[in-house]
């Protein structure tokens, strides 16, 4: 049944972003691997069976506008739910209705279904009951049921290139011309706007709309005072405990690993203007210093270490110096994987094969009648003026089956202790370059 108000038309302030929502995939902007000809959901709309789909990606990116552009063009009833808000009861609801009418389902936020939702979804998509498409800021592989993850076809959606981003400010301004506000902007402002939205489609239409609305009649020039004023604590795209944080934090280790200090300074800045905690920055940093500089440099360890302690104490904004010195003393360092490459190694032996004896030579002898039991002839190196003698410590492990020398020339402590070694022994030491 209808009534007055189902029948009177929408009043009220249209957002920007949502004025702007493209009705088929031709009007999207960005996302060319999924909306391109011959994309596999091209392929699915072209053949009316798009079946299960999850859509993943950071907020802003386009995951409803596909969804509503899907709906469209398969001429069904777009039905919206959320999974913080709508429950078992709503699901089943429209599930009825699909029985009818054609119906596109889309849940937001579908990591956020419970158990019994879940399987509720799952038989509507078992059935063919409606089409159902779910958008998730959340790696589906990590968040979401396993059973409705085989049963879907999940894409993911990427951040948009600042070009891209660009494309969408310009229609904004464009839309905002077409409803009497004449909005003038540089170049380079658009650019700024574009660059300081993150890939985030609706942050830049938002941010385009709050710069443009409240003013009198006439031309609106855009100035660089409200630009300032709009970005006093604007932040950027970093989930601290998605995907956002993990690809940046891999991104920053990975450059440190790298030697590139610029790039370092650059995700640690990430890091850091998204809240990370400093003592999880710091932890990563320790990490790194003996995984990827290890023997190469000790001292980076020292930093490291030091640089934790200090952020205990210190904290924000002045942990960002500390934590700066340390990333980079990692990234300049000369780089090792001696030591993690090594324990690994030694692990994967002791877990894969027998366990070694322990010679008679090294077996504890520090009680009466460890002689009578054979443990005798340790040869203490000390005694000797090389500082070193031969002897079996793991019987018939070879030298270099675990360590091997990552020295690859200049002063590193792993150069010179090769060459020390090799000098006393006169046997050159196993080396991952040699």
């Amino acid at each position: 049944m209808t009534d007055l108000f189902d029948a009177a038309p929408r009043e009220g302030h249209v957002p920007l972003a949502a004025a702007l929502r493209p009705e088929t995939l031709d009007d999207v902007i960005g996302q060319p691997a999924i909306t391109a000809e011959g994309s596999i959901l091209r392929r699915r709309i072209k053949a009316g069976a798009l079946g299960s789909l999850i859509l993943y990606g950071p907020p802003g990116i386009g995951k409803t506008t596909i969804a509503r552009a899907v709906g469209t063009m398969l001429g069904k009833e777009f039905r919206p739910l959320h999974a913080t808000r709508d429950g078992v009861k709503e699901l089943r609801k429209i599930a009825d209705e699909a029985r009818i009418r054609p119906l596109l389902i889309f849940v937001d936020e579908v990591h956020r279904f419970s158990a019994t939702q879940a399987d509720d979804l799952l038989s509507i998509c078992e059935e063919g009951t409606a089409d159902f498409v779910g958008a998730t800021t959340g790696n589906p592989y990590h968040a979401l049921p396993p059973a409705l993850v085989s049963r879907s076809t999940i894409l993911k959606l990427e951040p948009m290139s600042l070009e891209d981003m660009e494309q969408v400010v310009r229609r904004g301004i464009d839309h905002l011309h077409s409803t009497g506000l004449d909005v003038e902007m540089t170049p380079e402002q658009v650019r700024l706007v574009a660059g300081r939205s993150g890939g985030d489609a609706r942050r830049a239409l938002t941010t385009l709309e709050s710069l443009a609305v409240g003013h009198p009649g006439g031309r609106i020039e855009i100035t660089e005072a409200m630009l300032e004023e709009a970005y006093a604590s604007a932040a950027i795209n970093h989930d601290r405990s998605g995907d956002q944080h993990y690809d940046v934090v891999s991104a920053f280790v990975k450059s440190m690993r790298g030697s590139d200090p610029d790039a370092t300074l650059y995700w640690l800045a990430r890091m850091i203007h998204a809240g990370e905690d400093p003592r999880y920055i710091a932890r990563r940093i320790m990490i790194h210093a003996s995984e990827d500089v290890g023997l190469a440099d000790n001292t980076a360890l020292q930093t490291a270490v030091a640089a934790a302690t200090a952020v205990e104490k210190i904290g924000y904004p002045e942990a960002r110096i500390i934590l700066a010195h340390a990333a980079l003393h990692v990234a300049r360092a000369p780089k090792s994987n001696s030591a993690c490459r090594g324990i690994g190694a030694a692990l994967a032996a002791v877990e894969q094969g027998a366990p070694a004896l322990v010679p008679k030579h090294l077996r504890d002898a520090h009680y009466a009648g460890a002689a009578k039991l054979g443990h005798v002839g340790y040869q203490f190196p000390h005694d000797d003026p090389r500082g070193w003698v031969e002897q079996e410590y793991v019987p018939g492990l070879k030298p270099g089956s675990l360590y091997q020398s990552d020295a690859r020339g200049g002063a590193t402590f792993e150069a010179r202790a090769d060459q020390f070694w090799e000098s006393v022994t006169s046997r050159k030491v196993p080396g991952t370059f040699s």
